[in-house]
């Protein structure tokens, strides 16, 4: 191995190991140390497999692809996957395979195309393996080669002592169907005399009863796809199921009735009416809502009944977000949509913010998507979307995800 590349190796096995020291939470470490993966071996994509031994299965718990694939299962002894599994050996295949090979399975189960791929196992000290990592494609055509190997499975080995040091189990989460889908979604501008691309082709679902934040720098393309699933946005190209039927073109009644009935919204600047007592501010959303929670219990919800009287001009930002929130109660949607909430707010205020969307997702069965650039707040989600460039850089399921008190910034 020349110099320059063993001090690329070096350093990204240091950014690792920082990587999994730094995190209390298994889960974004695991997202942290595929995407490390991903950039050092200039690899199109990865995933990280956990084996759960009560279903005989391999499970995605994060990835580094636009695709969503978070949560597909496959039997342990399918494919490439399976072989590694059951071997506890690495194995590196440049070039495509053979349909009638054994190794075929998990290409077919992801439905993606893969030009080479290099799967490392995560084994426990004894040589158990308990899940694996699979690289894919090699960028410009490369193949995985022996330093790569070396690399991968030094890497590997390292994530698998973690995992085994910090007693990490693995909870298998229930097969759902979404009650939204996204595929292939794009959003342009025009910017001068020039289209300005937001969103370059978005696939995701969403479940009934998760809580799914979206981070991002600014700029991704966050808000522009949290305004499209709100329906305040159209997007240029691409896919939209809601509820198993093509919500792609709605006419104008149908989004009016999605925005009224469906959707609750929580604004980073509350946007309420400050002319309006706290509850006067409910009982509007309550009169225009078809199904409304009571207006004095969604106060009630957000322990502000006593301020029911109060002008919400009047309130701290806590307060006002808190009068938010209960506004998106009163509608009693599907789906809340909370556009950095806590932005605005200090650690105390946010806190006692975030605990109350909690209560919505564990206790109501509300779904919630939560824009934020605070990665911390990502540890309370089921679900981890991060954005860079208009495309989802990677996914991950937190699965044991924090309370709103566990969290610290």
């Amino acid at each position: 191995m020349d110099d320059k590349l063993n001090e690329k190796y070096t350093q990204a096995i240091w950014e690792l190991t920082d990587a999994l020291q730094e995190e209390n939470q298994m889960e974004s470490a695991l997202a942290n140390c595929l995407g490390i993966m991903t950039d050092v071996l200039d690899c199109e994509g990865g995933f990280v497999w956990l084996l759960d031994n009560d279903s005989d299965s391999v499970v995605i718990i994060t990835c580094t692809t636009g695709m969503d694939m978070t949560g597909l299962s496959i039997p342990k002894n399918q494919g490439i996957i399976g072989r590694v599994i059951s071997t506890a050996e690495s194995i590196v295949m440049n070039g495509k395979i053979p349909a009638d090979s054994p190794l075929s399975g998990t290409v077919e189960t992801l439905g993606l195309a893969f030009n080479s791929q290099m799967v490392t196992p995560l084994n426990t000290p004894g040589g158990q393996p308990f899940g694996c990592i699979q690289m894919f494609n090699k960028k410009n055509g490369k193949k995985f080669g022996k330093e790569d190997r070396r690399l991968a499975g030094n890497m590997s080995a390292l994530v698998a002592l973690d995992i085994d040091d910090k007693g990490f189990k693995f909870p298998l989460q229930k097969k759902r169907d979404p009650i939204i889908s996204l595929r292939g979604i794009t959003k342009e501008f025009l910017s001068g005399e020039n289209i300005l691309r937001v969103l370059k082709g978005i696939d995701l679902d969403i479940y009934q009863g998760e809580f799914l934040v979206i981070l991002g720098e600014s700029g991704c393309g966050k808000s522009t796809l949290m305004n499209i699933i709100g329906g305040m946005d159209p997007m240029t190209d691409g896919t939209i199921t809601l509820d198993g039927k093509d919500f792609s073109k709605p006419t104008q009644k149908e989004l009016t009735e999605f925005r009224r009935d469906y959707i609750g919204f929580i604004f980073q600047s509350y946007n309420l009416m400050p002319n309006l007592s706290a509850l006067e501010n409910l009982k509007f959303i309550a009169e225009i809502s078809n199904d409304p929670v009571s207006p004095e219990k969604a106060l009630e919800q957000v322990g502000l009944s006593e301020y029911a009287d109060h002008f919400t001009s009047q309130m701290s930002g806590g307060q006002q977000q808190r009068v938010s929130i209960a506004r998106a109660i009163t509608k009693n949607p599907k789906l809340i949509l909370a556009d950095e909430p806590t932005a605005a707010l200090d650690y105390d205020t946010s806190i006692e913010v975030l605990d109350i969307v909690e209560e919505i997702v564990r206790n109501q069965n509300k779904t919630v998507i939560m824009i934020t650039h605070n990665p911390e707040i990502a540890k309370m989600a089921d679900r981890v979307v991060k954005l860079r460039g208009g495309l989802i850089s990677s996914i991950r399921i937190n699965m044991n995800p924090l309370h709103a008190r566990e969290l610290t910034w």
